[in-house]
């Protein structure tokens, strides 16, 4: 029987001008207009290497699983690139048909009074450094690390699911609209 070569499995991620990165083992830190950020990458027999104005992330390993997070990984470096660049933004609609549902952003929470009439105020985190703005119905969710913007709008919507009634009926709550620009 003859052995079988194992390929290695490379992505390779290119980093724009205007942004810094520095690897120090497995912490990657970028900074680029909008701000810094940092995250910790680590696998077994996964490798990451930092070139002039690139990022590889590569694997000899026959693993199935140690092959697919080469492709992880280089999304999750993809994702801070564009955060810090970029960044995300997502908008929220304020929908109520029963009772007048008012929002307010304190501190690191986000307060949702009135909705369905309930006397007591239902409130959730901001996660991380985003950003949350109220203009009349509409709720703008923004910040340069995806995870955190993504979680603050789950934590939202979470807070405003209808239960115990019929959903046909009630569907006052808050819904996502748009994520970057598209609406959906």
């Amino acid at each position: 029987m003859e052995k079988m070569q194992i390929q290695r499995v490379s992505k390779v991620v290119t980093i724009p001008e205007n942004v810094e990165v520095n690897l120090t083992e497995r912490i990657i830190t970028m900074q680029g207009p909008k701000g810094d950020i940092s995250r910790s990458f680590f696998y077994p027999e996964v490798k990451i290497q930092l070139d002039k104005n690139s990022i590889v992330i590569s694997t000899s390993s026959k693993r199935k699983r140690q092959r697919a997070m080469v492709g992880t990984f280089s999304s999750h470096i993809r994702n801070m690139i564009i955060g810090i660049t970029q960044g995300f933004t997502r908008k929220m609609k304020v929908v109520y048909s029963h009772f007048p549902m008012s929002v307010k952003v304190l501190k690191d929470e986000i307060v949702i009074d009135n909705y369905l009439g309930e006397k007591i105020s239902r409130k959730t985190k901001i996660v991380g450094s985003c950003k949350v703005s109220i203009k009349g119905s509409e709720i703008v969710v923004s910040g340069i690390n995806k995870e955190a913007v993504g979680q603050t709008v789950a934590n939202i919507e979470k807070k405003t699911r209808v239960k115990k009634r019929d959903s046909r009926v009630f569907q006052d709550g808050i819904y996502l609209i748009e994520r970057d620009g598209v609406r959906i």
